[in-house]
């Protein structure tokens, strides 16, 4: 019996939950459970395997963004004929978005199969996607790519991939604006600022200007994510004027 084996014996072959709920979240049967114990293990626990290679669900992560983002291209071509590159990257873009993948994610509850030496509530809000593009990158190598287009279509695409409804969703507001204010020919700048508010985690504020006026501020844990609700807050108050409404 292999070392991953042995570590995961009492939550996948004896009891045999861990099986029944992986079955329930797939609509199938796992052919090989240890695909699944993968992706659900986070680099916390340390774990390596008999090669000293690092055994968690990061290098499943990248197999699965791959394979969401090759079967929603592939829906894409076939039902939108008079789609040209860039439409289709950016209706791409707009399922596979951060955003919306945790929130598959956390519609599945994935966090509670998730093992770890850290407390749920201290991971970030990306382990919904991260952890649902890992179960993807398992099942593709549990099954292959055709299992995996039967569940992406079934999590995703029905529910979700609606292309009236993507054409009108934003995933960047920044974009958006920076979009805008070139046609308009509009200065556009962030200006980083001290935060002085008393977090125990680090934020960072900044102001954003057009043409030199200040017209949104806001305070996040990154300057990216800062930068990205300011232009949130500018959007709905000029959004009449960004939308030609």
């Amino acid at each position: 019996m292999s070392a991953f084996k042995k570590i995961f014996n009492s939550r996948s072959e004896k009891s045999g939950v861990f099986f029944m709920r992986m079955h329930s979240i797939l609509g199938f049967k796992p052919k090989n459970i240890i695909h699944y114990e993968k992706a659900f293990t986070h680099r916390s626990l340390g774990l390596k395997k008999e090669d000293g290679n690092p055994l968690n669900y990061e290098r499943l992560e990248f197999l699965g963004d791959a394979m969401l983002g090759s079967v929603i291209a592939a829906h894409l071509f076939d039902v939108v004929q008079g789609g040209n590159e860039g439409y289709l990257t950016k209706m791409r873009s707009k399922v596979v978005s951060r955003k919306h993948l945790n929130e598959l994610g956390r519609d599945l509850n994935l966090t509670r199969y998730v093992r770890a030496n850290i407390p749920v509530d201290n991971f970030g809000a990306n382990i919904y996607g991260n952890l649902f593009e890992a179960l993807i990158g398992a099942i593709y190598l549990d099954r292959g790519y055709s299992y995996c287009e039967k569940f992406i279509k079934k999590q995703v695409i029905e529910p979700y991939v609606d292309i009236e409804k993507l054409e009108g969703r934003i995933i960047s507001y920044k974009s958006v604006l920076i979009e805008w204010c070139q046609k308009q020919k509009k200065t556009f700048r962030f200006e980083t600022f001290e935060d002085t508010g008393q977090d125990t985690v680090k934020h960072f504020g900044v102001r954003l200007y057009i043409d030199d006026k200040v017209v949104a501020k806001a305070r996040a844990t990154s300057k990216k994510k800062a930068e990205e609700i300011a232009s949130k807050r500018t959007f709905y108050a000029f959004q009449r004027e960004i939308q030609g409404k």
